[in-house]
């Protein structure tokens, strides 16, 4: 039986390319509406990305306890340091895997 800590890191490695990709936005944007972050994925994919998608993205992060909400006047969406501490990990898989961009092959 393990305890908590360092072990129980969660990994983005069972998410959609879409849900990582909304946690980058999220990471480079700070606190955002959906409004943006639609609009951010959309100029990023070339057939573009329903915004009703984009909600159910939102969703199932909320639900995996890598995005949180504020709301006031409007619902913002933010990373939780779970979702920074798993972005920070894939970076440097991504940068120490040999089939990295710049990587020898």
């Amino acid at each position: 039986m393990s305890s908590s800590g360092e072990n129980d890191a969660i990994s983005l490695a069972d998410l959609s390319a879409t849900h990582r990709d909304l946690l980058w936005v999220l990471s480079q944007t700070g606190s955002s509406e959906s409004g943006p972050l639609h609009h951010a994925l959309s100029d990023y994919y070339t057939d573009g990305i329903d915004q009703t998608r984009v909600y159910n993205i939102l969703k199932e992060l909320i639900e995996r306890d890598l995005v949180t909400t504020q709301t006031h006047d409007t619902t913002k969406y933010r990373l939780t340091e779970s979702a920074r501490r798993a972005l920070s990990a894939r970076q440097s898989w991504q940068a120490a895997s040999p089939n990295a961009e710049g990587g020898n092959e």
